[in-house]
């Protein structure tokens, strides 16, 4: 059975909770490790969140040294069973890798994404998204199956109970990038239209008149969750590699490009009339 929750979430809250606990009562983490008589390599690993697999026995040992109340340890102990838990996405390694942006999207209450070159992925049509995975041909047909799957699967999301809020700015370039059947564009320009007719799903258009704005090093996702404990983060792609980033500061800077590019690009109701201006030009 796998989880709808983030387990990598749990975990992270888990790392925070745990240091909190730890300098609350004024003890370096070499000091903790010892008393404790928990590894300090383990200790330190449940700290970064890189703990996989996190024993109970140290938790209580742990729970025990910094005098936590029994809420405290029951609700860790909670927290350490979830992140040993897998979500959907653990069934496809093969198109995520080792970092998974759904496993942050199932437990996310906005997402915010920036993209220049293509539809965003929790918004494209299944025809468009396999002319996306085969327009660089570095996929074999199973592997772009394999792909196309796992991204729809990330889309059910978007219409599940509480669904979180979506909000895209889409650079121009991506509505009007040619594809061999222009028939996918048309049917994926009005997908678009359908999704910014929810209430959840807020879609605006950075025209080429906007001149040269913030984003130009790129699309990237920010995420934020509903619990407080956890912070905001932001995620990028390059050609091989998958990056959160999760510095305060560094994240901050992606916020407020987000907001630069909100203020640059068109509102609802314009960009609604952009996108069907296109379709007729297009068509």
């Amino acid at each position: 059975m796998h989880s709808t929750f983030s387990p990598t979430v749990r975990r992270r809250r888990l790392a925070r909770e745990l240091r909190r606990l730890r300098e609350s009562q004024g003890l370096k983490l070499s000091v903790a490790a010892k008393t404790a008589d928990v590894p300090q390599s383990t200790l330190s690993n449940i700290e970064s969140a890189d703990a996989r697999r996190i024993k109970a026995r140290d938790i209580d040992a742990l729970v025990d040294l910094y005098k936590a109340p029994e809420e405290v340890r029951s609700a860790l102990h909670e927290l350490a069973r979830e992140s040993k838990e897998q979500g959907w996405w653990s069934s496809y390694k093969d198109v995520f890798g080792g970092n998974a942006i759904p496993d942050f999207e199932a437990e996310a209450s906005m997402i915010r994404t920036y993209q220049c070159q293509v539809i965003p992925g929790l918004l494209q049509t299944p025809r468009y998204s396999e002319a996306v995975f085969r327009g660089g041909r570095a996929y074999s047909d199973d592997e772009v199956r394999r792909n196309v799957d796992a991204r729809l699967q990330r889309q059910h999301i978007l219409g599940r109970y509480q669904p979180p809020h979506f909000w895209a700015v889409i650079d121009e370039a991506a509505l009007r990038r040619r594809l061999d059947d222009p028939e996918i564009m048309q049917e994926q320009l009005q997908h678009l239209l359908n999704m910014a007719t929810r209430k959840n799903v807020d879609l605006q258009v950075l025209p080429f008149n906007a001149g040269m704005h913030a984003g130009l090093s790129g699309s990237f996702v920010l995420l934020d969750f509903p619990n407080p404990a956890d912070p905001c983060i932001a995620y990028t792609e390059t050609a091989t590699a998958s990056l959160f980033v999760q510095d305060s500061d560094s994240v901050q800077r992606y916020v407020t490009i987000f907001s630069n590019l909100n203020s640059a690009a068109l509102q609802a109701p314009h960009t609604t009339h952009f996108i069907q201006q296109i379709m007729e030009q297009e068509n």
